[in-house]
């Protein structure tokens, strides 16, 4: 079914003035802007990293300034937000600017979120959980933009149609975003490993089904085993957690199941029986140095019984 292009009336101040008042117009929007006048946009869903690609900003913005305007949004405190240009103004305090040259738009809350996210998907490298978080906001955006249904229809704009739009826009199918937004569901430590690219989105999809209680028994099983679950083993346990029958031990067997990639020289640990040994106070990053330690002097322990009963033998 084909859709009609939304139509829309010109402005007033569009119909009587000219062309080139209007981009005159547009140029008194942009000017330098404070950076301590500036807020990050809430709930931002990109990361900013000081990489290479920072620092080459950072010398390009020294020796030509800002080429490409930031676009911020005026709040009602009187404030800015800062909508497209995160790494801009990032790099304009790494260069020791104080301001940011800026354009300032009139937008609404779910405008912004729109243009925000629509701004940063020209990067040429975006993470899963950038991608996830920020279709999420996109989609939360629309439904809301969408409204309640009108009198002479009764069908509400819903979550179908909205990801359909949005599937147009971006490229990815329907069900690829849905995938994306499950990823938004993991705990923090796992949603890294799939941007790691340690685990795959399918897996991880399942394990977003599961609530923290368990993804962090699952977290424990890839921290000890040095393995991840496969996607026929996620699906196991959804199921099994779906049917109120997952547990910590549960999930440790399941996890400790030999996969066919997997070498057979794999050491595997039931990571609910070992949690229960650790003092109560151990740092999680401790673990693994408590547990050499605790191997080391038992070995220590253990060849030293082991003298003792051979001379026992032996007399």
């Amino acid at each position: 079914m084909t859709r009609t292009s939304d139509f829309s009336l010109p402005k007033f101040e569009d119909i009587f003035s000219t062309q080139e008042e209007r981009d005159e117009a547009k140029l008194d929007k942009i000017r330098d802007i404070p950076l301590s006048e500036i807020d990050s946009f809430p709930d931002h869903p990109f990361h900013v990293r000081d990489d290479e690609d920072m620092l080459q900003l950072v010398e390009s913005i020294k020796e030509h300034g800002v080429m490409t305007p930031a676009v911020l949004r005026l709040k009602e405190d009187g404030r800015y937000e800062l909508v497209a240009g995160h790494r801009r103004k990032r790099a304009c305090e790494l260069a020791g600017l104080d301001t940011l040259r800026s354009e300032v738009k009139d937008l609404t809350r779910d405008e912004a979120v729109v243009y925000m996210v629509e701004s940063n998907f020209q990067r040429t490298t975006i993470l899963p959980s950038e991608k996830a978080f920020a279709y999420r906001m996109r989609l939360e955006a629309m439904k809301r933009q969408a409204g309640r249904p009108s009198k002479n229809n009764l069908v509400p704009v819903g979550q179908n149609y909205s990801r359909e739009v949005l599937s147009d826009q971006t490229g990815d199918s329907q069900t690829q975003i849905q995938r994306y937004i499950r990823l938004t569901y993991l705990i923090p430590e796992l949603l890294k490993l799939v941007d790691e690219g340690r685990m795959k989105m399918r897996p991880a999809v399942e394990l977003s089904y599961l609530n923290p209680y368990y993804q962090q028994f699952v977290l424990d099983e890839i921290e000890l085993n040095e393995c991840t679950p496969s996607h026929a083993q996620t699906i196991r346990m959804r199921k099994l957690a779906d049917e109120h029958a997952l547990d910590a031990d549960i999930i440790s067997d399941i996890m400790s199941e030999e996969k066919p990639n997997q070498k057979t020289e794999r050491l595997a640990f039931n990571a609910a029986r070992v949690r229960k040994l650790l003092p109560d106070d151990l740092p999680k990053e401790k673990t693994e140095d408590f547990i050499c330690e605790a191997i080391t002097f038992y070995r220590k322990y253990y060849r030293e019984r082991s003298a003792r009963s051979s001379d026992r033998d032996a007399r």
